[in-house]
């Protein structure tokens, strides 16, 4: 199915060539994969010419991944139930081993610690909106996916609506990801979990019509205004 659990991308770059046969450099010592290995890889795959930079240390099925370029890489969380059905001694060996957790769905045992996990896996971020001049909305805030379309201010402002990107001036941010609160940032700031934003649109100027209203109907007037219009001019 091409998935790799809890495994980052290998650090080597790969690229296929019309001519000039296989290119093999090494920025980084890799015992592993030599570059007679690479060829043969390569060979095996019908490539004849391509250019490999290998950045750190990798095997022959790293370099396989790399080739056929349809791998994806995925978090995974291994969770043991009826975790009240065996001794502490099994359950801490469960515990030491990576990305394993234990719970118990009849006593409700471990519940707390298996939503942190969660929260850590799916990479889930809660941002929170304030209006200018009122108290943050703690009750429904943004929810940011760092593997989708990211954590940054630019991704909030897309969940919310895309013509705060295209008018977006600056937005002022509390919370962790800001060295003081609150701290005027731009579209590429990262946010952190449990941060509060204040989107800045610009503003308009002159007879420049507003962004965000649509309409295209004249604007009513009032008896008086309308009969100022139509008094002609004393000369």
């Amino acid at each position: 199915c091409g998935l790799r659990l809890n495994k980052q991308p290998p650090n080597i770059y790969f690229k296929r060539k019309a001519t000039g046969g296989i290119s093999v450099t090494y920025t980084a010592k890799s015992p592993m994969l030599t570059e007679k290995d690479i060829i043969d890889v390569l060979r095996e795959y019908r490539v004849h010419n391509a250019e490999v930079l290998v950045r750190e240390d990798a095997t022959v099925d790293d370099f396989c991944d790399v080739v056929e370029g349809n791998r994806h890489y995925v978090r995974c969380l291994y969770v043991y139930n009826k975790a009240d059905m065996t001794s502490i001694e099994e359950l801490e060996r469960i515990c030491a081993q990576p990305h394993c957790t234990v719970l118990s769905t009849l006593l409700k045992l471990n519940y707390d610690v298996f939503v942190d996990k969660i929260w850590e896996y799916l990479e889930l971020v809660r941002v929170y909106t304030k209006r200018r001049g009122q108290p943050p909305d703690l009750s429904d805030p943004l929810v940011l996916t760092r593997g989708r379309n990211g954590i940054t201010v630019e991704a909030a402002c897309m969940q919310l609506h895309k013509s705060l990107v295209e008018n977006h001036d600056y937005s002022f941010v509390w919370g962790t990801s800001v060295k003081h609160s609150p701290q005027r940032c731009g579209l590429s700031h990262s946010l952190a979990d449990e941060d509060v934003i204040q989107i800045m649109v610009k503003k308009v100027q002159g007879n420049a019509t507003d962004p965000f209203n649509k309409s295209t109907a004249q604007p009513t007037q009032s008896r008086q205004q309308v009969k100022k219009a139509k008094k002609p001019l004393k000369t």
